[in-house]
């Protein structure tokens, strides 16, 4: 960042007083400019033994498989996100259940949460950030194509929950390949 989204003076980066981390304040009107993670918010969308998923049409990761899922807009809940990103990516219509993954992922500032979801029917097609659609059974999971590592992680605590006939939340971290 280089100018006051306030009034358009230069910014330097800085510890302001009462604080631990350095921020972006303007030079001039002294706002301070927070820079958080961003939610990705999505759903598992499930229709009897199988799960939707979406091939990229954008970048990042284009053509790789995911969970239908985006950044969470301001004035929207996690569910209304969720429910939103499925309907935008999937033109799938489901119902969501409880929430499923949380995944913090702060090598690139951001946190994902996904939800279990019912498909409400078999009408779906690709959305505009999408190529194809597909309903898969966990044998047939392009498993080297995911797009995302919080996808795979998702998907494989889903199957490991399914096998035990209980589901649970799971949070975690994904850190940086080493």
């Amino acid at each position: 960042m280089n100018f006051c989204s306030q009034c358009g003076a230069p910014v330097s980066l800085k510890i302001p007083a009462g604080d631990t981390l350095p921020r972006h304040v303007c030079d001039a009107c002294g706002t301070i400019h927070y820079s958080n993670p961003k939610m990705v918010i999505g759903c598992i969308p499930e229709w009897e033994d199988r799960v939707l998923l979406c091939k990229r049409a954008i970048e990042p990761r284009l053509g790789l498989w995911t969970l239908p899922a985006g950044f969470m807009e301001n004035g929207e809940t996690t569910a209304e996100a969720a429910l939103r990103e499925t309907l935008e990516e999937a033109n799938a219509r489901v119902e969501l259940s409880e929430m499923f993954t949380i995944l913090s992922v702060p090598y690139v500032n951001q946190v994902h949460i996904f939800y279990r979801s019912r498909l409400l029917d078999l009408d779906f097609g690709p959305g505009t950030e999408s190529l194809e659609v597909a309903l898969f059974r966990e044998a047939d999971i392009p498993w080297q194509d995911l797009a995302f590592r919080t996808v795979t992680t998702t998907l494989r605590h889903f199957y490991e929950d399914r096998r035990l006939g209980e589901f649970r939340v799971h949070a975690g971290d994904v850190l940086p390949r080493r």
